[in-house]
């Protein structure tokens, strides 16, 4: 069992997505996403750009990693650079590359790269995604690591600027599976979550994170969705339908005239589910 080291770097080809209101309305109500923007389906939630680029991620994703290993892959991080907001109405076109592969103790993970486009060539946004295969660490590291965004240690201790309180509900994992196309099995069918010894269905990560969106475009961005330029998470521990979460955004100084917000969110029990949380904000 092995990874396709050789593929790596490799781009896949561009596929084109048609950007619907009603999609995009649907991805806000899938998350719970208040913002008048996203209901109204003006333009799309920020997390909404992962749903472009879905076929080729899993593409390249694919392209390096065993078959036989991927129901134990799991969403490691997530790092979203929003050059400009997603309009319903527009065409998009996106590709992917796998650019790293590295192991360690636990396990595997492989760094993806993806580029989606508007229809004159112009960026919309640049993501990064980590799968990371659990239990899979023989072989050789390869290629890129991720953009960095660690929690900076002098904030440990000091009291956030915002507070956001958030339930994922009971039906949460189906009515995202619907909005995004990420039918995974392990956020839709409890025996085969358990069966790769999860402790049941669990959240989509990205839904996880969509919600940390909406709550840093309310607190932070004074409510415009355009200002948020960046967001960037670490997946530390899979949450559960029905949960509590909690969301802490810390001042964490300015960058190219951009203001960065550190955070982390929380399940009921204080766990940390989202770490390394890094949302970049721009000016009015």
């Amino acid at each position: 069992m092995g990874f396709a080291l050789e593929r790596v770097g490799r781009w896949t080809e561009e596929q084109a997505f048609e950007v619907e209101a009603d999609r995009a309305r649907a991805y806000a109500a899938a998350t719970n996403d208040p913002v008048p923007a996203h209901v109204t389906g003006e333009l799309a939630p920020p997390v909404f750009a992962v749903v472009p680029i879905w076929p080729v991620l899993a593409e390249a994703v694919a392209a390096v990693t065993p078959l036989e290993v991927m129901l134990q892959a799991v969403h490691g991080e997530q790092d979203l650079h929003l050059h400009r907001p997603i309009v319903p109405g527009a065409t998009l076109r996106s590709r992917a590359a796998p650019v790293g592969i590295h192991v360690k103790p636990s396990g595997t993970a492989v760094v993806t790269r993806t580029e989606t486009r508007d229809e004159q060539g112009a960026l919309v946004n640049e993501q990064w995604s980590v799968s990371f295969v659990r239990g899979v660490g023989d072989g050789e590291s390869v290629g890129e690591t991720a953009p960095p965004h660690r929690f900076p240690d002098d904030l440990r201790g000091t009291e956030p600027l915002a507070e956001v309180r958030q339930r994922l509900d009971d039906d949460q994992t189906f009515r995202y599976a619907e909005a995004s196309g990420d039918h995974m099995p392990i956020h839709l069918d409890d025996t085969v979550a358990r069966s790769v010894g999860l402790p049941g269905i669990i959240v989509h990560g990205l839904c996880t994170m969509a919600h940390t969106s909406w709550a840093a475009v309310t607190e932070l961005a004074g409510g415009d969705p355009a200002r948020l330029r960046r967001l960037a998470v670490r997946f530390s521990k899979p949450v559960l339908p029905g949960q509590e979460i909690t969301t802490r955004f810390w001042v964490a100084g300015q960058r190219d005239g951009r203001a960065l917000f550190a955070y982390e969110t929380t399940n009921a029990d204080g766990d940390v589910v989202v770490r390394d949380g890094l949302a970049e904000v721009g000016a009015r």
